[in-house]
């Protein structure tokens, strides 16, 4: 399944009030691996910006002037998108101005073309309650280097929340396994016997079964008790 890391630039806060989207982005992973085939736009919003998004994205009403307007791009957005997983932050904003910028032009609500829409905001509060989750507190917290992000803009964005959602979840990784034959390997299968060998058992302590225990609410938390060993246990 192909998982898509989505963030829009907007002229402002309200999609009701009549603010539109500038850019959009989309980051393609498959297999937990970034692909390098994103999709990326300038859009003409046909207004201009309010000066607080302009401190926050930095994009200029004069760049935007020559930009394809929505009504152009939005085939190429909706194919790109047919049938994936679509990860965004804060998933109400950005799926409220797509939902306005869709209807203004007769097309279908933006859910209605993929196949799930997750919001990473949700995730992470439920991985880190009562703390910051905003991209910028992830990236601290988890050690992604988001140096280069003095603006917000939605490419880098939908770049650094891919990586941020690859360490909320890093315990997929253990569950995945390469089935492809290693052809480069040559050698000689080796039996050994094991019967003769007595191997002592040594029993996990207090402070061990702690850490154990909190590992596995982490991964319960990360999968949306979506894990088995609970079910199987009980």
């Amino acid at each position: 399944m192909r998982q898509l890391f989505l963030d829009t630039e907007t002229t402002g806060l309200s999609a009701l009030n009549g603010d539109r989207i500038i850019e959009i982005a989309c980051v393609e992973m498959v297999n937990r691996k970034l692909t390098n085939q994103n999709l990326h736009f300038y859009v003409n919003p046909e207004r201009d910006s309010e000066e607080g998004a302009l401190r926050i994205h930095g994009i200029s009403n004069e760049f935007l002037r020559d930009k394809p307007k929505v009504g152009e791009i939005a085939n190429d957005l909706l194919t790109y998108c047919e049938g994936a997983e679509i990860f965004i932050h804060n998933a109400p904003f950005d799926l409220g101005f797509l939902n306005k910028e869709l209807s203004i032009i007769g097309k279908p609500e933006f859910k209605s073309v993929v196949h799930s829409i997750t919001d990473t905001l949700v995730m992470a509060k439920e991985m880190f309650p009562g703390k910051r989750n905003s991209l910028d507190a992830l990236c601290d917290r988890l050690g992604v280097d988001n140096s280069n992000r003095s603006l917000h803009g939605a490419l880098l964005d939908a770049e650094l929340l891919s990586q941020v959602y690859v360490h909320l979840t890093r315990w997929q990784d253990a569950l995945l396994t390469d089935h492809e034959p290693n052809h480069e390997k040559k050698g000689h299968l080796v039996v050994t016997n094991l019967e003769s060998f007595q191997l002592d058992v040594l029993l996990a302590n207090e402070i061990e079964n702690t850490a154990h225990e909190e590992t596995l609410l982490q991964i319960d938390k990360a999968s949306q008790n979506k894990t088995l060993w609970r079910k199987l246990v009980n």
